[in-house]
């Protein structure tokens, strides 16, 4: 049997994960806890295993070349067991890099191209739910598609927020 050091390093090798995904996914193999949590530590210890950067880098990706918005990232992150705050510092920092604002205009964009078939009305309605399905906040999506599509204002003038759709700073 490998050691848990040598597992995890398999793992990183392959893309890279949050602390948690790791310590689970070393546990689930059978490896003893102390052996998981010391080959964590030596991976800490080494830089190969970094919460922040992770987060960073995966909010960046995501925001780049998947086209989410900050909501969908930080359940994305939540789900994989960062820390709210660690979560928050890695989307201001990938922020700095890549404008959310721009990601959204070209996701809607190709959204709009492709579902040309579609009556405007209807269209602008579900380019609406697909931004908030992929992560944006309404607020901005809402002030994008003004900007975008003029026109079609009064089909978004009855358009509201789900609840937990807004870009809020909840403690828990």
């Amino acid at each position: 049997m490998t050691s848990a050091y040598a597992s995890a390093l398999r793992r990183l090798s392959r893309r890279d994960h949050s602390e948690h995904e790791l310590r689970q996914s070393l546990v689930r193999k059978g490896h003893p806890s102390d052996e998981v949590e010391e080959a964590l530590r030596r991976l800490r210890r080494e830089k190969a295993l970094d919460d922040d950067s992770f987060a960073a880098r995966f909010a960046r990706s995501r925001m780049a070349y998947s086209g989410l918005g900050r909501n969908r990232i930080r359940r994305d992150l939540s789900l994989r067991g960062v820390a709210r705050a660690t979560t928050e510092r890695g989307l201001r920092e990938a922020a700095t890099e890549v404008s959310e604002t721009e990601v959204l205009d070209r996701v809607a964009r190709r959204y709009w191209t492709a579902h040309r078939a579609d009556e405007p009305l209807r269209r602008i309605r579900r380019l609406w739910a697909f931004l908030l399905r992929r992560g944006f906040p309404a607020n901005m999506v809402e002030e994008r598609l003004r900007a975008l599509w003029p026109r079609q204002k009064d089909a978004l003038a009855d358009l509201e927020p789900r609840s937990g759709d807004e870009d809020t700073q909840e403690t828990s």
